[in-house]
This record gives C-alpha cells, structure tokens and sequence, in this order.
C-alpha cells in the first residue's frame, strides 16, 4: 500500500523507513517525502537562516526559502486530504465517513497546537492552525478528479486574492484591527500570516496534482512544463507589471522593483492596489499564488523524478527523507528549539544556527525512522486519529 506522511498527518498509512540501501517500499512515491523534507529546510532558512539582507548566495538562498517553503508545504496539504480520503477512487460509504473524520480531527488537532505554539510567545508565524483551517475548508471537494480540482484552483486564484483586499482594506479602514494582528478566525481567514483565503488555492492545486499518475513519465513532463508555464506567469507576469505600469513599483515603497519576487519590499499594507501586481511570497496576490504554485509543482517534480532514476541520491538524502516523513514533529522541533534558545530576532542570526537546527533535525530523524515507522507527534496523531474507527 501507498504510503506518505505530511505535515500533522501521517497519510493513509505510516511513513516507512527507508532502508540502508535507500531503496523505499514498493510503489512508495519516496519523492514526496524529499520534497517535504526540503520544505521543512525551507521553513528553518526563512526562520533562524541569515538575513536575506546581507546580500551575496547566502541571502539569495535564503530569501528563496521565504514564503516559498510554506507554499510547498499548503501545496503538500493538497496531497494529505486527497490520500487520506482515497487517491485514485475516494472513498465512500462507511469508509468515505471514517476517512473524513481523520481529516476533521487532523484539523482540530492542529488548529489546537498552532494556537497554543503561536500563544507561547515564539517570534514566527506558526502555520500549524492556519493549516488545520485548510483541511477543513477543501475537505467538501475531496471527491472530485483532477480537472475539476485545476479549475476550482485556477478560480480561487483569481478571484479571492482580490476579495481578500478588499477585506483587509475594509478591516482597516474599520480602524478595529490593522492586517497581520491576530484576532481567531478573522486572522486564519483574512488578517494573519498565511491567511486562508489565499492559501487554499495552493491546496487544492496539491489536491488536483495527487489526483494523476505520478508515477508516468507522461504526467511528471506535462507537470514540469506547467510549473515552469506558472513561474514564469506569476513572476514575470509582476516584473513585466511593475514596471510597465506608471508608478506601480514607487505606490509599494522601497523595494517595490524587487516585488515580483522577493519580500524586501516588506508585506501588504492595504494602502495601495500596486500590490495586487506583485509577486512577493507573501504579497497574497493572483500572481504570487500562480508563481508559488508553478515553483512548487517544480519541486514535487523534480524530487519524483530524481529519486527514482538515481537510486543513491536516495541513500544520500535519506536524513532529508527521513525528516520529510516527519514533518510535523521538525517543524515542531524548530519551534521548541527557537524557545528554548531563547532566539528573538528572526531572521538575521549566523549561517551555523541553521546548520545546527538542519543538522539535529536529520540526525535525530535518522536514528528515530531506524526503530519506529513514524515519527513522535505523527505516532500520537495517528492514535488520535484512530477513533474515526467508531464512525458508523
């Protein structure tokens, strides 16, 4: 049986270790997991890496990882819903009802520890409740196919990036609360940092790309040539934009030029519709969701099709497999780590605290997947999830 793990939810069945000769279970699509892995690095650059600031192929390195990692991970979301509740024919009847409530309690469960971690005081954005959110939000539309999924992602793409401006002008014109304050539902919906209304795009795009063969040559060169069509749409598309269209780049403010990529120029104000032409990570803008998602469908690829012509780059990148099938308890684990450290300024710290945290996170991934098929919070998810056996 297919096996993967995602972020707070251990997919169908347990993440299997992969062996000593990095050979992974039959039909495993191991690729999945580097990806996952390589999204959790992603997540620890944009966290405890150097300011991207600093300029030179470090700060260009890490301000890839920002906003970017976090996409892949929604992306990936896409991925867990439509696994969980049945990938090539969902499921229905008594299983359909139990498969829907392992994706309901999954949600509870992380909307409940991303606001106890965000509620601790630890200086990131923690994504874990905002992703609950979206798993429940998609879970209506996990039985249809892949082409209806593409559409519905196409639509919300163009058209809540625009509602959820409107929204937030609208909020702080109110003058009760400004973007990016936390505030429950209105800031997993519309205010926070991975605000819902522009992130599920990025899920249900995951789910529509589960949905097909991944394991056709076919598919995985039809996937390429569409993520790299959405790159080049969503960040040219705001390059071309911003500086074609009069005074778009000076209304975003300094570093408005670099909006088409990079997040120097800072986040939304609201102030301005300049930035519904920028492509910046987290500029929540129809290009930004269009670029994101091409670079993500990018790396799925890339890390399907690596992993299965070249068996030892499987050997290699066991430890980043072995966290990527226990992306939960890394992310998690970095957190604990930011807190106990006592780190408060992010980003911006030396180049070897992100080794340290990289370093710990597959050593320990590494020795735990060689005794136990998940990882510590992904095996208490999977108890947890287990009373979807009661459903009748």
């Amino acid at each position: 049986m297919t096996q993967y793990a995602d972020i707070g939810a251990p997919v169908v069945d347990a993440p299997t270790p992969v062996r000593d000769s990095g050979r992974a279970p039959a039909g495993r699509l191991i690729g999945l997991d580097l990806a996952r892995g390589l999204a959790v690095f992603g997540m620890y650059a944009a966290h405890v890496g150097p300011d991207p600031d600093q300029g030179g192929v470090i700060g260009f390195l890490t301000e890839l990882a920002h906003g970017r990692s976090s996409a892949l991970f929604a992306f990936l979301a896409g991925f867990a819903v439509v696994l969980i509740t049945g990938r090539m024919a969902p499921k229905t009847g008594l299983a359909g009802r139990q498969a829907v409530a392992k994706v309901v309690i999954r949600a509870v469960i992380l909307l409940a520890l991303g606001t106890v971690l965000t509620m601790s005081g630890i200086p990131v954005d923690v994504i874990l409740a905002f992703y609950g959110l979206y798993f429940l939000l998609v879970l209506p539309l996990y039985r249809l196919g892949a082409g209806p999924l593409a559409a519905i992602a196409v639509g919300t793409a163009l058209v809540l990036p625009q509602v959820l401006y409107v929204v937030q002008q609208a909020i702080s014109d109110s003058g009760v609360r400004s973007p990016g304050e936390p505030d429950g539902i209105v800031s997993l919906l519309f205010t926070g940092a991975y605000p819902a209304l522009t992130w599920i795009p990025f899920v249900i795009a995951g789910m529509a790309v589960a949905r097909l063969d991944l394991a056709a040559t076919a598919v995985r060169t039809r996937l390429a040539l569409t993520g790299a069509a959405l790159m080049i749409t969503g960040y040219g598309g705001s390059w071309l934009a911003l500086h074609v269209v009069p005074g778009a780049a000076d209304a975003i403010g300094e570093g408005g030029a670099s909006a088409w990529w990079s997040d120097t120029a800072g986040y939304p104000s609201g102030d301005t519709p300049a930035w519904l032409l920028a492509a910046s990570p987290h500029s929540e803008t129809t290009l930004s969701i269009v670029g994101n998602t091409g670079v993500a469908i990018m790396v799925v690829t890339a890390c399907l099709a690596a992993t299965d012509a070249l068996p030892r780059l499987r050997s290699l990148a066991r430890p980043v497999i072995a966290v990527g099938s226990m992306s939960l308890t890394a992310y998690v684990f970095h957190l604990i780590g930011i807190r106990f450290l006592g780190i408060e300024e992010l980003p911006g710290l030396p180049l070897y605290v992100l080794s340290g945290f990289i370093v710990a996170a597959m050593v320990f991934a590494t020795v735990w997947s060689r005794f136990q098929q998940r990882g510590p919070l992904e095996w208490l998810m999977t108890k947890a999830t287990g009373l979807a056996r009661h459903i009748r």
